[in-house]
């Protein structure tokens, strides 16, 4: 039965949350834009295309900023209790803090299921289609993308350097341009300044450049009777095709990611990569067996035994040979191991990508759990924490919920990061964070329900003193005596 207490705590909850919730969703958005900041200026996207990349990047960050939002919110919510003393009344009148976080308890495991639902079903296709877009808008590559004295090798054929660039983005100074696909060597082109600008249609990318010097050579490939030509000129255009880098709609099947899956899907995916040692050792049989053919006439005294021949006993098998045959049949063993050793470093190769693959997998499937237990563990920790502080607004709550938010975060990476160089197991990196911050929350409920004064300056003040005091006595004392 739901009372008025119930009502109270979750009417002065909603508020917080909801502005935490898109404070922090606008901070993580603004920190994709940040990162892709130079693929997308210059880009002359349309209003559509923006828009929908915000609703994508929106949505992919919204089971982080869910933890974040509900770790402000509950330490904001209860520090206002606090703080209007409210909370000591609810105290007073006999009800434990177990008791009156029981509503919003019930709120945050709701909402630790709906981030669920939402990392299991939303985030899955969100991924793919901000994917496909991302690349078609990357890809994108107009003239105001050429920055200063860096190499541009994104249009196809050509690598193009400008060591200065107007304000305007169309007037260049020393201009180099490699032409690539020469057998003997890139075509060089040079000059002093140019004019650049896309044509109309927005489909070429024309340099019209001046006083330089394009610079050529022909001739067969492995010959030294080559024609090397040099040519100055005072005016040259040269024009580049833009059409494959317009920017068009992607397929979403053209890209794959771990985190592009649902539940069902990583499960049936890691299901078929557990079986990769049976696969391995069947292909291994298959593939190196055949330049070992001796090895199925082995024998336990192969290796501790002298070879016997002719009734004559011999320091080494090579002895046994001809010395007509030594030489061919030395370079056939030779052969073969490096046959042998091909072929174990291709397997090789190919069972630690599986193996990486499957640890990605197994990633993205803890996921989907610790950011929804992150949820919970975050407002078990915020709910005492603000009880404690008795602090509202923004100013303490902001400062503790960065704090705490910093070490989940700072931990979840950590033990991704242990996972994916196969340091420790997929479930022990993913949950690091909510074993670290379990016992850190069991503690702060524990001196919440016992009105720690934990974060009370005053209790530190005068414990201080105190010991001053002490300190001064004793002293005064010692003189004395």
């Amino acid at each position: 039965m739901i009372k008025k207490l119930d009502i109270l705590i979750i009417r002065s909850f909603i508020g917080p949350f909801i502005a935490a919730f898109i404070i922090s969703l606008f901070v993580l958005v603004m920190q994709f834009f940040w990162l892709y900041i130079d693929d997308l200026v210059g880009k002359g996207l349309d209003l559509f295309t923006i828009l929908k990349l915000i609703g994508l990047v929106s949505l992919s960050w919204v089971p982080i900023a869910l933890p974040l939002a509900l770790l402000f919110s509950s330490i904001m919510t209860f520090g206002n209790l606090g703080e209007s003393f409210e909370l000591v009344a609810i105290k007073a009148a006999g009800i434990p803090l177990l008791r009156f976080m029981r509503p919003l308890t019930i709120v945050t495991l709701f909402l630790s299921g709906l981030a669920f639902l939402f990392a299991n079903n939303i985030i899955p296709v969100t991924q793919k289609k901000l994917s496909a877009l991302k690349y078609d808008i990357i890809v994108a590559k107009p003239a105001f993308d050429i920055k200063e004295g860096i190499f541009y090798d994104k249009i196809g054929g050509y690598v193009i350097k400008l060591g200065k660039k107007e304000k305007n983005d169309s007037i260049i100074h020393n201009v180099v341009i490699f032409e690539k696909g020469n057998l003997l060597q890139d075509n060089m082109m040079i000059a002093e300044q140019g004019v650049m600008r896309l044509t109309k249609d927005k489909k070429f990318l024309e340099f019209t450049l001046q006083n330089g010097w394009r610079y050529e050579e022909k001739g067969g490939r492995g010959t030294t009777n080559t024609q090397f030509t040099r040519m100055g000129f005072k005016e040259y255009k040269k024009v580049f095709d833009l059409k494959s880098f317009q920017l068009k709609e992607s397929g979403d099947s053209a890209f794959y990611d771990p985190k592009m899956l649902s539940i069902r899907q990583l499960n049936e995916t890691i299901d078929s990569l557990h079986n990769i040692d049976t696969f391995y050792l069947r292909k291994s049989q298959r593939e190196i067996a055949p330049y070992v053919r001796f090895s199925r006439y082995l024998d336990t005294g192969w290796a501790s035994i002298d070879t016997i021949c002719d009734f004559k006993r011999v320091a080494r098998f090579d002895k046994l040979i001809p010395d007509s045959a030594r030489q061919a049949i030395t370079d056939a063993a030779i052969g073969q191991i490096n046959s042998i050793k091909g072929n174990i470093k291709v397997l090789a190769t190919d069972y630690e990508e599986r193996a990486k693959s499957l640890r990605f997998h197994e990633i993205e499937w803890h996921r989907k759990f610790t950011l929804s237990a992150a949820c919970l563990v975050l407002f078990l920790i915020g709910a005492p924490l603000g009880s404690i502080i008795r602090k509202g607004g923004l100013g303490t709550p902001l400062v503790f919920a960065i704090i705490f938010f910093v070490i989940f975060h700072l931990f979840n990476t950590f033990g991704e990061k242990f996972v994916k160089s196969n340091s420790v197991t997929p479930f022990e990196g993913m949950w690091l964070s909510t074993f670290i911050l379990l016992p850190i929350s069991a503690f702060l409920i524990y001196k919440a329900m016992r009105d720690s004064q934990l974060f009370n300056q005053e209790f530190y003040y005068r414990s201080f003193k105190q010991m001053r005091n002490f300190l001064a006595n004793f002293k005064f004392t010692n003189k004395s005596s």
